[in-house]
């Protein structure tokens, strides 16, 4: 899928808040986003907490993707995990499967797949993962559309498997010349201005472009644009970047589709 100059999605990773660990205003992010990519319990969240996101986001009108990672809840999913392959088929599975069936328990329905965190980045280069996160999607709901890092391996992968792809940015990541992101464990890798993040996703819509963390530009191709629920300044983050992409006359509109 290839967003025209007009319109671009923004989506923002959402029901990862539990008691223990309150991450993110969901109620808040869920006004400004086109999408939401809801946690499936493995690496954060809780059922009631996941539920009441779900029907808030169908209240709201904003398209549902899931939002599987690794089972790893201490580390939020964002340690790289070394794992067989029926095993993560299998813990996928399990994760859409609960998100599509608590979904429509609220009278929703899951559009899309963005794996989280790690596997996220995991997929983007390692092709046996991305197999079997792909033998995953076609196994439970093979219309589901994946949403993955643009240039990534599972993008060729998922597409040669016949799912139907998109490309994601992301507003508050830096970037390496190359077009992948800064790991988290650099400096400067995660962005919380929101001023210079707008700009930056005005220019991404605009010119198919992004500053690298070196200053150099980067061509990254994208349908989405996502702002991470629990950056610090996230709600302006999102806020401010829908808010200039609009007043320079880009639509914002989820990739996907309509909500149910």
């Amino acid at each position: 899928m290839a967003n025209s100059a007009a319109t671009i999605d923004l989506n923002s990773d959402l029901g990862e808040n539990a008691p223990d660990r309150v991450v993110a205003d969901d109620a808040a992010m869920l006004e400004i986003v086109s999408s939401a990519n809801v946690a499936c319990g493995f690496h954060a969240g809780t059922p009631e907490g996941i539920r009441t996101t779900l029907a808030a986001a169908v209240a709201n009108g904003v398209t549902i993707g899931a939002h599987p990672g690794y089972r790893d809840y201490e580390n939020f999913g964002r340690v790289a995990v070394d794992i067989d392959s029926a095993t993560l088929q299998a813990h996928v599975e399990y994760q859409l499967g609960a998100l599509l069936s608590m979904t429509s328990s609220v009278g929703g329905a899951v559009r899309y797949v963005k794996p989280h965190g790690a596997l996220y980045n995991t997929i983007a280069r390692d092709e046996r993962q991305a197999r079997d996160v792909v033998a995953a999607i076609k196994a439970i709901d093979p219309s589901l559309v994946l949403l993955g890092l643009a240039g990534g391996v599972v993008l060729d992968v998922a597409e040669k498997a016949g799912l139907t792809t998109a490309a994601e940015a992301f507003a508050d990541r830096a970037y390496t010349p190359g077009g992948e992101l800064v790991s988290r464990s650099e400096p400067g890798a995660v962005l919380h201005d929101a001023g210079a993040v707008a700009a930056r996703m005005l220019r991404l819509a605009r010119e198919g472009v992004v500053e690298a963390i070196d200053g150099t530009d980067v061509a990254v191709r994208a349908d989405s644009i996502c702002v991470h629920g629990d950056s610090n300044g996230a709600i302006r983050m999102a806020a401010e970047t829908r808010t200039l992409l609009e007043g320079e006359g880009i639509e914002i509109a989820p990739f996907a589709g309509a909500a149910a």
